[in-house]
């Protein structure tokens, strides 16, 4: 699955212009998805160790780059270890944490790419919501597994929102409300859908009162008819482009990631967008350790820093990418400018009935792909 990135503007300095150390000589090393961290967070940590460290965090463009650095490492190491003694292996330039998506986590595992994280290490653990700690225990085949171990630390999240256009549906006179507000006449030819079997297939089963992890979609009543009807509804599918044209009032409606959204919702007024009352899709940004990374105790110190309330809300409020942190802090303790902004804190009874898309068997990623095959060619 892609997420695609955004820029926050001046408040996020660019990583690599802050930190210029040599990579190789740092003491915590760590590759992360661009604009995830603002420069000012890392010099907050660097300022509360207590001895002088070399940090070095090294942006890169996508999700993909970084599970492909997990992948590059792990041969690497294994040519390596052909020719060299354990001990030289060491000398592998590795980092010690990386973010990858939450959608990636099974088969980092399973791939053998990631190592567990030290439980015991994890001060901080306690805070994160039960449905967060639920998302990262896994066995070791990369199934959610409650009696698994802690895999990664997720430090950020977002939804599946639906984006509209203020002025076209003042005409229509109404607004949408939920995922069953894509199916109404007036809107056709006028939706843009990511180009994601689990988005599409995941928000129509949604409008049946399914989950978005059903595990066996022939047991859905009238789910291909409905998936019919909404592919007869949308204009474009595209996980890439999809809220250009929403920009330019070629399509009234669009149904995205929050990280794109909401700084579009801040940028562009005749914009506005919300997250479905029946509940929506979840995603989130986790920090991994790579299999053969080396030990140092700056690894949890960052993550413990992470999920610090106060440093928590920074980030938060810099990235317009909420931390799972602040689902758990009271909010008379939070700012206004969260509180008030149910796109990046949506509500708690929506929240509650939102999930995130766990790894599915064979058989049905295969009814999956055959559902969206089937619809697709249809369209054509």
């Amino acid at each position: 699955m892609k997420r695609r990135n955004f820029l926050i503007g001046a408040t996020a300095i660019t990583l690599a212009e802050f930190l210029a150390g040599c990579e190789t000589q740092a003491d915590l090393k760590i590759q992360l998805l661009k604009n995830t961290i603002p420069a000012q967070i890392v010099s907050k940590f660097q300022g509360e160790l207590t001895s002088p460290s070399q940090l070095s965090f090294h942006p890169q463009e996508s999700l993909i780059e970084l599970f492909s650095l997990l992948q590059i490492w792990q041969r690497k190491l294994l040519l390596e270890k052909e020719k060299l003694s354990i001990d030289q292996t060491k000398k592998i330039d590795i980092a010690n944490l990386v973010t990858i998506g939450d959608y990636w986590l099974a088969n980092a595992i399973k791939q053998e790419l990631i190592q567990p994280l030290n439980s015991q290490a994890l001060l901080r653990w306690n805070n994160l919501p039960e449905k967060w700690q639920e998302l990262v225990k896994r066995n070791n085949q990369g199934d959610v597994n409650s009696e698994g171990k802690i895999w990664a630390a997720p430090y950020q999240w977002g939804t599946t929102l639906i984006a509209y256009r203020v002025d076209k549906f003042k005409t229509l006179g109404w607004e949408p409300k939920d995922w069953s507000d894509l199916w109404r006449p007036e809107l056709k030819d006028n939706i843009s859908l990511l180009n994601q079997a689990r988005e599409v297939i995941g928000l129509t089963l949604k409008k049946l009162g399914k989950s978005y992890n059903t595990k066996n979609l022939d047991e859905v009543n009238n789910l291909k008819s409905e998936l019919v009807k909404l592919n007869q509804q949308v204009k474009f599918y595209s996980s890439e482009n999809y809220l250009q044209s929403l920009v330019i009032g070629d399509t009234w409606l669009a149904v995205g990631w929050s990280n794109d959204i909401l700084p579009l919702v801040k940028k562009h007024k005749e914009i506005s967008a919300i997250v479905p009352q029946s509940g929506t899709a979840l995603w989130a940004n986790l920090w991994v350790k790579p299999a053969a990374s080396a030990e140092t105790s700056l690894t949890q110190k960052w993550i413990d820093f992470c999920w610090q309330p106060q440093i928590a809300e920074q980030m938060s409020l810099l990235t317009q990418i909420a931390s799972p942190i602040l689902l758990e802090v009271n909010s008379n303790k939070l700012t206004s400018e969260i509180n008030n902004n149910p796109l990046l804190l949506p509500p708690k009874e929506i929240m509650e009935k939102s999930e995130f898309l766990y790894p599915l068997t064979d058989n049905t990623i295969e009814q999956y792909r055959k559902l969206w095959k089937e619809i697709r060619i249809n369209r054509e």
